[in-house]
């Protein structure tokens, strides 16, 4: 780019020159540092604010940021008095468990790390992801099989200890809690009794080490390339990095161009999880299938799945009930036509026996009445039995059709909901993109450097003529 100096910036000490303090001035502020070095020191319960600069140059990308670390906030920690996930019952929330509790909000945490000098935002954009969440989770019928709650506790205890590792130092861990409220509604519509799914939230900053190095404008020329010091940079995308796959000699695994295959990120640390737990002692637990193409579901889509499982199994009790509503109608309707046969009874003769109020019968005729009264009574109470079931299986049938009904219309809003939100993402997308680049043809405008794009140019205007 074509760059004019205008004129060199003065120094530090060519400022203090310039606008030199009175000796009044100077003792003013000598008395405030001493004020301040108080505050720090302790000697002071005054509170103190800094005002300076901030790398936060974007409004919007400070406040979203800010507003998803709340939201992150409010559920692990349970600060609402009631929450849009039905299933969290806070008549529980007081068993679930802390690992780690944070000692204030996760932004001021954040902060204070790097005010002690702990982390470093060195190079981090103001949009960029300061920080990450591990979630622990298994299937709840493994902890029912093995006990249920204190089970649960003994084994994310084990998986923190994973995620120490994981993260790299428990310093750098803000929060770690164990949710024992949500309750798994298949599983305790389905067993009669309230079962509960446990998980481990972990909230972390994501944290790789850097070394930092002297560069050309470094007046001792011995030391240019050398590191001048470390850092612990917050990076997610570094904390996160592919790695090299490797065969069972342990050299890396190369495709049919000869470029090194890479594994997941997220497919290294289930198998580091996986290997942790293995090692604590619980052999019965599975890893998730390797390889798998599967994304990571977000809560909408989790919902939309759990709602289709729950959908499925609901179908499949009407048609059972149905069915059995069926085989139900067949017996009474088999019963009914087994009905005693009038005329057969009308046919009896019954003679009047002289000075009594009594009637006397041939004995085959009475065997034969008697025979029937009973399949009668029996039949009547069979029946009876049989159309109270039926009864309750019709009940059972609009219940189940009209939960049907319900989660149909729930997957559908989901659905809508879903969509919504990708066409508002994509939209916000492709006004960052383009944005900048507008910002980039400005740029290339101000130093007259179109002639160095002229080809994407002249494609670019052909287009703009086509539409």
């Amino acid at each position: 780019m074509n760059m004019n100096f205008i004129r060199k910036l003065p120094i530090p000490q060519e400022l203090k020159k310039q606008f030199s303090l009175s000796d009044e001035l100077i003792a003013v502020k000598a008395a405030r540092d001493a004020e301040i070095q108080k505050v720090f020191t302790g000697e002071s319960d005054k509170k103190l604010l800094i005002i300076g600069p901030c790398s936060a140059d974007r409004e919007d990308a400070v406040l979203d940021y800010v507003c998803r670390l709340a939201k992150v906030q409010e559920h692990n920690e349970r600060e609402k008095g009631s929450y849009s996930n039905q299933d969290i019952d806070t008549t529980q929330t007081h068993r679930n468990v802390h690992f780690k509790k944070p000692t204030d909000s996760y932004a001021a945490m954040f902060d204070q790390m790097i005010a002690d000098g702990v982390i470093s935002t060195r190079g981090l954009k103001a949009d960029a992801v300061k920080y990450g969440e591990l979630l622990f989770d298994v299937n709840s019928a493994y902890f029912h099989n093995h006990g249920g709650y204190e089970y649960a506790k003994q084994f994310y205890a084990d998986a923190y200890k994973a995620a120490v590792e994981i993260v790299g130092s428990e310093q750098y861990i803000l929060s770690a809690v164990m949710h024992a409220d949500e309750r798994n509604r298949a599983m305790s519509d389905a067993l009669g009794q309230d079962v509960y799914h446990y998980h481990l939230h972990v909230v972390y900053i994501p944290i790789v080490e850097k070394q930092i190095l002297w560069t050309k404008r470094c007046k001792d020329k011995s030391l240019v390339g050398t590191v001048k010091e470390t850092i612990q940079q917050v990076s997610m995308s570094k904390k996160w990095d592919s790695k090299p796959a490797l065969d069972e000699h342990g050299k890396p695994l190369l495709n049919a161009n000869g470029k090194t295959v890479l594994r997941k990120s997220y497919s290294v640390l289930q198998d580091d999880f996986f290997a942790a737990m293995r090692k604590a002692g619980y052999d019965d637990v599975e890893r998730g299938e390797r390889g798998s193409s599967e994304e990571h579901l977000t809560v909408t889509q989790f919902k939309v799945q759990q709602e289709q499982a729950r959908l499925a199994e609901f179908t499949e009790q009407n048609r059972q009930q149905e069915k059995q509503a069926a085989t139900l109608g067949s017996k009474i309707e088999k019963i009914q036509n087994q009905r005693v046969d009038v005329r057969t009874i009308e046919k009896i003769v019954a003679t009047s026996i002289p000075f009594s109020s009594k009637v006397a019968v041939e004995r085959e005729d009475f065997d034969r009445l008697s025979t029937l009264a009973k399949k009668y009574v029996t039949a009547e109470k069979k029946e009876s039995k049989l159309q109270k079931a039926l009864d309750a299986a019709n009940k059972l049938i609009a219940k189940l059709k009209a939960e049907i009904d319900g989660l149909k219309q729930e997957i559908s809003d989901y659905k809508s909901v879903r969509g919504k939100l990708r066409a508002a993402e994509l939209e916000r997308e492709n006004t960052e993109l383009r944005g900048k680049v507008r910002s980039y043809e400005d740029v290339i405008q101000r130093n007259n450097l179109w002639h160095f794009f002229r080809p994407h140019r002249e494609k670019a205007a052909t287009r703009e003529d086509v539409r």
